[in-house]
Formats: C-alpha cells, sequence, structure tokens
C-alpha cells in the first residue's frame, strides 16, 4: 500500500519537517463563530452577528442564552469542541459516526446527523443536534451513556496519514495549506483515540521548482495538526519513529533500500532520483506523523486490536 511515496523515489525530492507548529482555539466573536459555522454546516454563515448566534443556540440547545455575545459564543464553542468534565458534542458525534462506519467524516454536523439517521432509520428527525446525536447514541450503542473515557497518549504516538491535497510542486507555494486525513484507527490501551477519516492539516513550508542539470524539485511540508476522535488537534510531526515506518513500509512494497532515503533533521523521502523530475503525490499517498508530547484525550473503549 506504500507505492504512491515509492513514486517519489523515481520522480524527486519530498521534504517533511520535523518542526511541530503549536497552534490554538481562535479567540474573537467572528473567528470563533465563523469555526463553529463551519464545522456545523459546512460553510460559514452570512448577516448579522447576533442572528448567527441565535440560529447556532436554536439549532443546537433550542434556546436563546443570554449575556454578551462573546459569553454566548463561548459557551457554544465550549458545549461543540471542550472535553472537560464530560465529552464535547463532537466527541459523541465522531465515537457513534465510528461505531456505525469505523470510519468518521470530515463532512458537516448537519450533514453527518442526517446521514447516520438516513443509515440506521430510514428517516431524518426532527429537533436540534443535541437531541439527535443523543437518540443516534441510543441506537448505535443501545445506552444513553456512551463507553467514552479518557486515554493517556505518549509522544511519539504514530498515526498514518493519507493526503487528501495533492503535493505537486508545480501547483505549490509556501504557505499553502496540505488537507489530510487519518488512514487507520490508532488504539491506545483500547481506548480508540485517533480514527479512521480524521482531518488533519499541513503547511507547506519550502517549493523548489525542478530546473535544468538535474536538479529536482522539492517541497517541504509540516503535517502539523492532527484532529483525535474528541475533536482535539494534537500537535504532530514527522519525526525519527515516522521515518522508519515510512522506510519499512515502502521496503514492505517493494522499494529497496537504494530507493528510500532518510537523512538528516529533515526527512528525505526520495532517492534515485531522476535528473530534473517535479514533485507529484496524488491524493492518498499514505504518510505517518507521529504526536509531540503526551496528552490526554477522550478515546472510545473498544475491543479491537490496534
Amino acid at each position: 500500500m506504500f507505492k504512491q511515496i515509492c513514486s517519489v523515489a523515481v520522480s524527486a525530492a519530498f521534504l517533511i519537517s520535523s518542526t511541530a507548529i503549536g497552534f490554538a482555539a481562535p479567540e474573537t466573536v467572528q473567528a470563533k463563530l465563523t469555526a463553529i459555522e463551519t464545522d456545523t454546516y459546512g460553510v460559514e454563515q452570512t448577516g448579522a452577528l447576533v442572528d448567527r448566534i441565535n440560529k447556532l443556540e436554536k439549532d443546537y440547545d433550542g434556546t436563546h442564552r443570554t449575556g454578551s455575545m462573546m459569553a454566548r459564543v463561548d459557551a457554544l464553542y465550549n458545549e461543540i469542541y471542550t472535553n472537560s468534565t464530560k465529552p464535547s458534542v463532537l466527541t459523541d458525534l465522531n465515537a457513534i459516526e465510528w461505531n456505525i462506519d469505523h470510519e468518521v467524516s470530515m463532512a458537516s454536523v448537519d450533514k453527518r446527523v442526517a446521514d447516520m439517521e438516513m443509515k440506521l432509520q430510514g428517516t431524518t428527525r426532527e429537533g436540534t443536534y443535541q437531541y439527535r446525536i443523543a437518540e443516534l447514541g441510543k441506537v448505535s450503542f443501545g445506552s444513553a451513556e456512551l463507553p467514552i473515557g479518557q486515554a493517556q497518549v505518549p509522544a511519539n504516538t504514530l498515526v498514518k496519514i493519507e493526503l487528501v491535497t495533492p503535493v505537486r510542486s508545480k501547483q505549490l507555494k509556501e504557505q499553502d495549506v496540505i488537507k489530510y486525513k487519518v488512514a487507520q484507527d490508532v488504539i491506545v490501551n483500547g481506548k480508540l483515540v485517533f480514527a479512521k477519516g480524521a482531518p488533519g492539516e499541513g503547511v507547506v513550508t519550502k517549493v523548489k521548482q525542478a530546473r535544468n542539470f538535474g536538479r529536482n524539485a522539492e517541497v517541504s511540508v509540516d503535517f502539523h495538526k492532527t484532529k483525535s476522535i474528541d475533536g482535539t488537534y494534537v500537535d504532530t510531526f514527522t519525526g525519527e519513529e515516522a521515518r522508519k515506518e515510512m522506510k519499512s513500509l515502502a521496503m514492505a512494497g517493494g522499494a529497496s533500500l537504494a530507493g528510500i532515503a532518510i537523512l538528516g533533521p529533515i526527512g528525505i523521502v526520495g532517492g534515485a532520483f531522476v535528473h530534473g523530475k517535479d514533485v507529484d503525490l496524488p491524493a492518498g499517498t499514505q504518510l505517518y506523523v507521529q504526536t509531540k508530547a503526551d496528552s490526554t484525550l477522550y478515546g472510545v473503549e473498544t475491543t479491537l486490536a490496534q
């Protein structure tokens, strides 16, 4: 299954930065509102801010909150994304979807809920997202209480990923976003912490076009954040463990040692280069990343083996 990466060995150099970039939740009302709307409906909404807040509150909870705009948006944001005393809305939704399909979707909350209702019940329900997700949980797991608990995920936990955005040197520039998704479930101590299909995001940090006289194209990408099943974006990077896995997988797929080189503090997936070739990695190309630091995440209890 590593034929896409092996193609790099006969075409160009693909650099994977080993530096993880930190990131935080959006801070302003507008930024948080945009994030919630994009995840909920698929696109940012238009209109007055108060009307947009009212719609989200109605769709999730069926009622409106009081207080400042920031307080109301913070409450929505925490409800949907934050795992504190209980799992968030997205954690429950991801757990239910994975239990049905053994994969999670990158689609909007609205579409995911409707699709699962059609699959399980043959029709969509009326009501708030909270209510509809709770009902889906009862059908999927047979209980209102989902089998979700905290898991300690150590640094350098490996995550197999798959490109959603093609990496093509002729089309890329620095700071372009490269989207990818988790290619294989990651289970830690009996809890699913990264689910197949969950999104991740990288950034292009360097592009060099192919030149005459045998100078191949180079693209450097930092795959710096990968979403866990509890909706948390986890800092990830391509370190030594990830490079070893990519090398092993390449060899298992038929690549020779000469065909894959892992060099220096920056991993170079390449070798045996044909002069002057471009980097051209299609969607579906599989790679590995690893977690940057120890973390505590909510995971779905499962008897499946890693």
